[in-house]
């Protein structure tokens, strides 16, 4: 049996994991910026919180900035004031920066660790990011730190985070549509795409980077322990979550190309009718644990 990976090993596989995927990330995850991007931040943003209407702060730091879905569409729809985008990854950054040039936004990025950012403390009113807790290898350390740069009064939000029950729930959907693969290719005249081979390091990175699942329970101790009040822990995404890994599974099976434009808006239009209905109908009524992913919120008193 292999000896687990190190923090300084986990770190340098996700730089190097996300470095290689930035230039393809906005398209495979249909980052949007539009109008539609940021309904689904401040949407995010509101549920977190509780609270009734988007809320507004003034300096905003992202942890695992990306691309910067979160920080740039909070930005844009006028959510923070002036946001600063940090990541482990260089080459994730260099896409944010593209994008905000292009969007006409100011931003000021750095590449930094969560568990040892540097900045002076009280600096921010919202600490935030997106899926990006599952990937640290230090959770103690980050939210202490989250905790040392916000000021009093200050709020972190963290929303798409694994569920460790709701990733199990999501594995049947994906078997389900890779074993229907070679049907659906055939139905609509896609191309099989080149299966990874042993030497594909993207393939091999990509199942290292990934170190937790979270617990509801789990998550809120975390921000506990460092300090944080009005703890907040909700599920989001059922029905939405099987629906889409089961048709990224099947898309990934096929070249991008050979994907009909049709089954793609399908795909789209069907998941945002699921967020919805996952949203009105599920989310107020089932346990967080059962959802795909998990949001968390707190405030530093």
């Amino acid at each position: 049996m292999a000896a687990p990976a190190t923090a300084e090993q986990i770190r340098d596989v996700n730089t190097r994991y996300h470095d290689t995927a930035a230039r393809t990330y906005d398209a495979k995850w249909s980052v949007d910026f539009g109008a539609r991007g940021q309904a689904q931040v401040l949407g995010k943003l509101v549920k977190a919180l509780g609270a009734a209407r988007p809320p507004r702060f003034g300096d905003a730091l992202e942890i695992g900035a990306g691309t910067g879905y979160f920080g740039l569409n909070l930005l844009r729809s006028g959510a923070v004031r002036h946001a600063t985008c940090t990541d482990i990854s260089p080459g994730m950054l260099s896409v944010l920066r593209d994008n905000a040039r292009r969007l006409g936004l100011e931003v000021d990025t750095l590449a930094a660790e969560a568990e040892a950012l540097p900045f002076p403390a009280a600096s921010f009113d919202l600490v935030v990011g997106h899926a990006v807790l599952h990937h640290l290898p230090d959770l103690g350390g980050a939210f202490a730190e989250f905790h040392r740069v916000l000021r009093p009064g200050g709020f972190m939000v963290f929303a798409g985070e694994p569920s460790r029950v709701g990733d199990r729930l999501a594995a049947a959907p994906k078997r389900a549509a890779h074993a229907a693969a070679p049907l659906w290719r055939a139905a609509l005249r896609a191309r099989a795409a080149r299966r990874p081979g042993p030497g594909d390091a993207q393939a091999r990175l990509e199942r290292i980077v990934d170190v937790h699942a979270f617990a509801p329970r789990d998550l809120a101790l975390h921000a506990r322990r460092t300090g944080f009040g009005d703890v907040r822990v909700r599920g989001e995404e059922l029905l939405a979550n099987w629906f889409g890994w089961a048709n990224r599974a099947l898309e990934a099976s096929a070249t991008p190309e050979s994907v009909p434009h049709a089954w793609r808006l399908y795909a789209f239009h069907g998941y945002l009718l699921l967020q919805e209905l996952d949203r009105q109908a599920l989310e107020p009524r089932l346990p967080p644990a059962w959802f795909y992913n998990l949001m968390l919120s707190g405030r530093r008193s």
